[in-house]
Order: structure tokens, then sequence, then C-alpha cells
């Protein structure tokens, strides 16, 4: 195996892994504002998060940006619990492009979550470009598949079991809520 296919399958496994679901419920939770015809702008929106994972990474692994784990570990859910609000709140117009922001900001909070670890095996190498690129890039496989089944199953629920996507996007929403709250809570950062 070489090195860029290690660090490919790394970063696919990373966002794939469900010890490390926060990543998974940030991305449900995102996906759950959107209906079946605008796939176009959750794809858009998962890559904005992904540039932001992806400049963190880099910027950690080079040692220009370090922030205590105790706050990345509070920042996480945070990011869920205001994703799952807003999934809620009416959408003005003119609040996509806000919303892409805001997503690319919360890739940066969420990529500071594995930095460390990413660090300590991109410290070993002279180059770190290559493992740097193929893991992001195994992170945005991982979130093409996870937005796979996740349509998959908003096609089943909202097609055929004709479930209105306004329960759905509560359902899921209320649900990633929960679990944010849940991981602020077990945090005891407050």
């Amino acid at each position: 195996m070489s090195l860029f296919e290690m660090y490919l399958q790394l970063g696919f496994q990373h966002i794939i892994d469900i010890h490390g679901y926060d990543h998974i419920v940030f991305v449900l939770v995102l996906c759950a504002g959107y209906s079946l015809n605008q796939i176009r702008k959750v794809l858009i929106l998962v890559t904005a998060f992904t540039i932001g994972h992806s400049l963190t990474l880099a910027l950690s692994t080079l040692n220009i940006v370090s922030i205590p784990s105790d706050i990345v570990e509070f920042m996480i859910p945070a990011t869920i619990l205001m994703t799952a609000v807003s999934n809620v709140l009416p959408l003005k117009s003119g609040r996509q492009s806000f919303i892409y922001v805001v997503t690319l900001l919360f890739g940066l909070i969420h990529g500071l979550g594995f930095s460390n670890y990413l660090k300590e095996l991109l410290g070993r190498e002279s180059n770190i470009f290559t493992p740097l690129l193929a893991f992001n890039l195994g992170l945005e496989a991982g979130q093409i598949v996870i937005l796979a089944a996740y349509f998959l199953i908003l096609l089943i629920t909202v097609n055929l079991l004709k479930v209105r996507h306004d329960f759905w996007k509560l359902y899921v929403s209320g649900a990633g809520f929960g679990i944010s709250l849940i991981l602020l809570i077990e945090n005891k950062f407050w």
C-alpha cells in the first residue's frame, strides 16, 4: 500500500468511524435542512466543510494553529447544536451563502478534533502535502458515502412512506440537537 493510499484510507475511516460519530451526526444534521432536489447545495456544503477541515489540519500540522483539546471538544458538539437549531428556523432569502461560510468555519473547528493525531502521523513525513491531500480526499469520499446513505433513506421516507419533509427535518435535527446536548453535558467544559 502506498503512502497516498494509506492516508486516503485513514481519511475515509475517520469520517465513517462510528466511534467518531460526531462528524457523522454533523453531516446528517447539515443534510436534514435540504430536500432531495437540493443535493447540489448539500454537496457544496459538505465540500465547504471539507475545505475548512483541511485548512485546520494543515495549519495544525505546520504548528501555525494550536487550540486546547478541551475547547475543541466543546466547540464540536456546539456546531452540531447550532446547525440543528438553524434547520428549524425559517430560511430567509440570501441566507444560503451565509450557511456556506458558517459550514466552512464549522469545518475548521471539526478539523481541530483530529489534528493532534494526524499531526503525530504527519510529523514523521518529510512532505506533508501528499498525505494531507490523500487524507482529505478520503474524508470527502467518506462524506459522500454518508450522503448517499442519507439521501437513500430520505427518498424512502419522504417519497415511499410519504413522511412530510418538514417532519423529517425536525426529527433529524431534534436527534442531532439531543446528541450534541449530551456531548456538551458530558464534556463538563462549563
